[in-house]
């Protein structure tokens, strides 16, 4: 079992080179493959990558739409969708094919989180946000979620809406009887966003936004508290 590493970028030029080289180290070519889905009209990140063996195509702005244009690329057995400031372990590729060939039942997963910062409220946000995904068995983006092609395609893939798009598409999995599994290594994200706004004032938006997504608040309204 193979996998599609799908990528969505947007202003990532400065850093899209160095993520995408580990990222190679850890999903090597041909076994696997990597596809960068640029939002942007000026196509400034695709710019950037200077790596043959990595695919680069436009779509049109929006995170879902960019996974779901890559999705519809991609040649592999199984998706793997992952932000460009999140990093996986090096055994990634293992991890996900030991675990969906020894599970076909499974439609896919997701890694526990990880904050690539020591200060212990972030850590705390670590932790209740993995006792969460426990729970639900309904996992963020940022835990770099994977699922069966096939089974992606099925379910009609991310909807197009400009938040909580992960969300949606892993509750309405689990409303579908769908099981998916939540591995316990870590998908590491950076810290960059809580640092630019604040721990206190990042962690009480995102907690707000997710609070008014489940009240039925549409994403369209939700998206203007997240720039």
């Amino acid at each position: 079992m193979n996998i599609s590493v799908i990528v969505p970028v947007f202003q990532e030029a400065k850093t899209i080179h160095a993520f995408l080289k580990t990222v190679q180290a850890v999903f090597p070519a041909p076994a696997h493959e990597i596809i960068v889905v640029d939002g942007s009209p000026a196509g400034d990140t695709l710019a950037a990558v200077a790596l043959p063996q990595v695919k680069t195509i436009h779509s049109g702005k929006g995170r879902a739409r960019q996974m779901n244009h890559g999705a519809a690329m991609a040649k592999k057995e199984i998706l793997l969708f992952l932000h460009a400031d999140t990093l996986l372990p090096k055994d990634a590729p293992q991890l996900i094919t030991d675990l969906l060939s020894g599970n076909p039942d499974l439609m896919g997963g997701a890694f526990s989180l990880g904050i690539d910062d020591d200060r212990i409220f972030l850590k705390i946000i670590e932790w209740f946000a993995n006792l969460r995904s426990r729970l639900t068995r309904v996992p963020y983006g940022d835990q770099s979620i994977f699922i069966r092609k096939d089974c992606f395609d099925r379910v009609g893939g991310f909807m197009e809406i400009p938040i909580m798009e992960d969300l949606e598409l892993m509750t309405r999995i689990r409303k579908q009887g769908r099981r998916i599994h939540i591995l316990k290594q870590k998908s590491v994200t950076s810290s960059r966003r809580w640092n630019k706004e604040g721990i206190a004032a990042c962690t009480l938006r995102n907690w707000l936004i997710r609070l008014l997504y489940h009240l039925g608040v549409p994403p369209d309204r939700l998206a203007a508290f997240y720039k």
